[in-house]
């Protein structure tokens, strides 16, 4: 090889050679230049996509529900209220049990007509309709919406409602009575059977104690057929054999209990315990009850007792049915707003609380008898 050849073969290798330099060189800067800084010096990119969905913001509960919420119990109803005017808040109710004090609202110039299952009974006013504290709760959903209903004090003066409180005492199965003096006392089983059917199936209406209070007062209309059923002393012929028609018919009843003697536990849903007072079934000093006898201290200490054994102060049955205006002082001294007498007659408008006149249920009154004094 000549030495221009070799001349020509030496840079033509150096050419090679720094194109080769050149082109690794420009592989590594490309490399860098891609791949940015080492993976130990890189910085995570973050988009809105990589980040975690907040949780939405749950919805406030209702009235209705916190209450159900705060119950924790399937038995638990929550009762919502609607009506003209109407504000009231939901509250609390067991589906065992009863309605306990639904609410009688107020308005001026208008006169409460309860409460009732669908707005269209609640206009047309239905009794059947009518829910209070004689009807079980039922719930759909443990929540139920009664709708209220209002009428004038004109249309309830009109009505003319007379209320009756039948009075029973002891029972009987014997169809021809029981001898002695107090035979007059025992209702024949049969016949409280056919009066309890018949109040529970022609369409009378079993006002609460707060609602004749009410009424008397002229802030709540009842119906033309409403009655009130009561029991006095809590005899055993009561709780083995009239309680269990009172559960089979399913009606609202009092049983006024004499507390010194005894003070059972209610024996059905459908049975309230209210005062015959604690130790006043006796005779005092003139013959009369002590009630007639004792002073205001002393009756409202005897009611108290009482009071505190049943859990509730509404309403009493007087001892023997005396009563007079020390009586009626002691009573109210103690708490209580009713007293309930022996004497013949029906609550309207107006009548004397402390003074309730009764319908008095004797051996031999049958079902044509009730009807006759109650429709």
């Amino acid at each position: 090889m000549s030495r221009t050849t070799r001349r020509r073969a030496s840079v033509l290798a150096v050419i090679v050679g720094a194109a080769v330099v050149l082109l690794g060189g420009g592989a590594v800067a490309a490399f860098v230049w891609t791949n940015g800084t080492p993976d130990a010096e890189k910085k995570p990119t973050t988009t809105a996509s990589d980040l975690p969905t907040p949780e939405p913001e749950p919805e406030p509960l209702s009235a209705a529900e916190q209450i159900l919420a705060d119950a924790d119990n399937p038995l638990a109803c929550a009762v919502s209220f609607a009506g003209d005017g109407i504000v009231q808040d939901p509250m609390l109710q067991w589906q065992n049990g009863l309605y306990v004090a639904l609410p009688i609202p107020a308005s001026d110039g208008q006169v409460f007509a309860g409460w009732y299952a669908t707005p269209d009974d609640a206009a047309a006013l239905t009794p059947e309709a009518r829910v209070n504290g004689a009807d079980p709760v039922t719930c759909t959903d443990q929540q139920i919406e009664l709708h209220g209903a209002w009428t004038t004090p004109e249309e309830n003066v009109a009505a003319n409602t007379q209320v009756s409180i039948l009075m029973y005492h002891q029972f009987t199965t014997n169809p021809d009575g029981e001898s002695g003096w107090l035979r007059g006392n025992y209702a024949y089983i049969g016949d409280f059977d056919a009066q309890m059917n018949h109040i529970a199936t022609t369409g009378f209406y079993l006002p609460t104690w707060d609602e004749l209070s009410a009424f008397i007062d002229g802030r709540l209309y009842l119906p033309a057929r409403s009655v009130i059923i009561t029991d006095d002393d809590a005899d055993q012929t009561w709780f083995d054999l009239a309680v269990p028609l009172v559960e089979k018919y399913e009606l609202l009843t009092t049983s006024f209990m004499i507390t010194a003697y005894r003070s059972d536990p209610p024996p059905s849903i459908y049975v309230l315990r209210r005062s015959h007072t604690h130790d006043m079934h006796q005779a005092g000093a003139n013959g009369q009850g002590r009630i007639v006898n004792w002073t205001p201290d002393e009756i409202a200490a005897d009611l108290n007792m009482s009071g505190d054994i049943l859990g509730v102060r509404e309403v009493i049955a007087y001892p023997f049915g005396h009563y007079n205006d020390t009586a009626k002082q002691g009573v109210l001294q103690a708490g209580y707003e009713m007293a309930r007498t022996i004497e013949p007659g029906y609550v309207t408008i107006g009548t004397d609380k402390l003074a309730l006149p009764v319908v008095r249920i004797d051996y031999g009154m049958g079902l044509d008898a009730l009807i006759k004094r109650i429709g």
